[in-house]
């Protein structure tokens, strides 16, 4: 059985989390795996602890590839790493532990084996994870999208700096106190550029979004359809947000069109109201740099955005009885 049918047999995810993550690997490319823990569904911690119990094999932690010795890491050639994505991380004796993308390929098994001279023990790891090594260890440049996705992971677990962002207890009571969603908007776009260097804002419309209000780039006029598969598009069916490069695929070129290229980074969040998106921050710096380490302040705001829009409507209908 392939792991995406086995993910969903053990309930870890569901059919159409899986319909989605074969949709991304067909037009982003990555293991399934990647694409899943991408788009959010598991975490690469809950990805890995499946993928050993799928294939039987121990997966290495993170503390196990702090650090690698010179020694153990020539091992295997910077060529032969490339080729298998493996990284030799510890020696014991007779024996090499090596990390690898197919630990059950034993063709490559056999040929670390006679290279090295050890017996080799095979351990499993995200591909995110291997491909940090690899570049760490071996200088094999990754894609600027793992890029993304793996700082992602530690920039989650950052506490956001109140000295980097603003005091964030005066934007909440600034939030607070606004009576128009202009007032919102203006708001949302100026304290996102401390985060960002190109910041939009784009209403959602049935299948369309419309460029509302912006800095860095512009969007005014802009009609963007969103039925075609695209980061908005993606965004809006998961009801999630999207890290990631800006491909040229179809139903991206209106907003490569506004930003004059395919930014390798970017970032676009919905702004919900009862599970219901109502608009969609879109953020980046530029389409040669990656986003800095200041995007859970994104994500506050967009969190704080959702209800000061909230409260907006409520006290319409307030006015209105």
């Amino acid at each position: 059985m392939k792991l995406g049918e086995v993910l969903v047999k053990e309930g870890l995810i569901t059919k159409e989390h899986l319909r989605l993550a074969l949709e991304r690997q067909v037009i982003f490319g990555g293991r399934i795996g990647t694409n899943i823990v991408e788009l959010g569904i598991l975490t690469e911690d809950e990805f890995t602890r499946f993928l050993s119990r799928y294939l039987k094999i121990p997966v290495v932690e993170s503390s196990q590839l702090a650090g690698l010795d010179e020694e153990t890491l020539a091992s295997i050639s910077k060529e032969m790493a490339e080729k298998y994505k493996v990284i030799p991380f510890k020696k014991e004796k007779n024996r090499l532990h090596v990390v690898m993308l197919d630990p059950k390929n034993m063709n490559a098994v056999d040929e670390f084996r006679f290279v090295s001279g050890y017996d080799i023990i095979p351990y499993a790891a995200s591909e995110l994870r291997i491909l940090y090594a690899l570049e760490k260890y071996y200088g094999v440049k990754r894609d600027l999208r793992y890029i993304s996705i793996f700082d992602r992971f530690e920039e989650e677990e950052k506490p956001v700096a109140a000295t980097d962002t603003g005091d964030l207890k005066k934007i909440k009571e600034a939030f607070a106190d606004v009576r128009e969603k202009e007032e919102i908007a203006g708001l949302l776009i100026s304290e996102a550029q401390k985060a960002a260097k190109r910041v939009a804002l784009f209403i959602v419309k049935g299948s369309n979004v419309s460029g509302w209000k912006s800095k860095g780039i512009s969007v005014e006029g802009v009609e963007i359809n969103t039925t075609l598969p695209s980061i908005f598009n993606e965004v809006l069916a998961r009801k999630a947000y999207y890290r990631g490069p800006v491909l040229k695929i179809p139903g991206n070129e209106d907003l490569i069109k506004i930003l004059s290229g395919t930014p390798q980074d970017s970032l676009t969040m919905p702004i919900n109201i009862r599970e219901r998106a109502i608009a969609l921050l879109y953020a980046d710096n530029g389409n040669n740099s990656v986003l800095d380490a200041n995007l859970n302040y994104l994500n506050t705001l967009v969190a704080i955005a959702s209800i000061s829009f909230e409260l907006l409507i409520l006290r319409k209908k307030i006015m209105d009885m």
